[in-house]
């Protein structure tokens, strides 16, 4: 994370609880953190407790749609879990109401993590034993989120080092290296191929007949052929 000496903004002073290595208002006076701002744009734009509150209890909302949807995918239609849906609506809502007493970054990191690590065994379960030839779109939505994950990490660790190349490199050199910015490009990848595996998984457990396409050849889809008859 970056040190708390850095310039201040449109915005006024820092009362996130997070401040990450990318120049404050490097780019504009109106955005705290531009480039990782693309990804989570109001948290990252103002650095504010609240807009910080607005990026990071929706992780954890959406995760647990994700787990809802991986542990649902072999039901029938139409059918609803509601022990599943009150304990994941629980747990959302003891995470919520103990982040906002806590205020600890850490705290919401490992139950982001948990959620994540359901998400990995479940998928594991499926590509092992049900539909093993997902292995690939499985294991390629899971090794680009953790590159993000690594690239995150580095950014954290090396934060000083990294600051000082990109004041010796053009530009154009440093944009690269920062690497926060490049978490929310490939773990937003990587839940994108998430979403596909999970759409896969479920019709084709309904006889839809999913294929992967790639649009321009280059992004996947999920297109689905006539529904076959029992």
């Amino acid at each position: 994370m970056a040190p708390a000496a850095d310039r201040e903004g449109y915005w006024g002073p820092t009362t996130s609880t997070l401040d990450w290595c990318e120049e404050n208002y490097s780019v504009t006076w109106y955005i705290a953190e531009f480039l990782v701002g693309m990804g989570s744009w109001c948290f990252h734009m103002t650095l504010k407790y609240e807009m910080q509150l607005l990026d990071e209890l929706p992780m954890i909302y959406s995760c647990c749609i994700f787990v809802y949807c991986m542990f649902e995918c072999f039901k029938i239609k139409n059918s609803v879990n509601y022990h599943l849906l009150f304990t994941l609506v629980l747990f959302s809502l003891i995470v919520t109401t103990v982040y906002l007493k806590v205020k600890e970054p850490i705290f919401h990191q490992v139950m982001y993590g948990m959620l994540v690590f359901t998400l990995v065994l479940r998928s594991i379960y499926i590509v092992t034993w049900v539909y093993p030839w997902l292995r690939g779109l499985g294991y390629t939505s899971l090794g680009i989120f953790l590159l993000g994950f690594f690239l995150w990490n580095i950014d954290n660790i090396f934060c000083d080092s990294l600051r000082d190349f990109r004041k010796k490199v053009p530009p154009i050199i440093g944009i690269t290296t920062q690497f926060h910015a490049w978490w929310h490009i490939l773990t937003g990848l990587g839940s994108y191929l998430h979403i596909l595996f999970s759409l896969y998984t479920r019709t084709l457990y309904l006889r839809y007949r999913p294929k992967v396409k790639f649009l321009f050849g280059i992004w996947p889809v999920i297109l689905f052929e006539p529904l076959r008859k029992h």
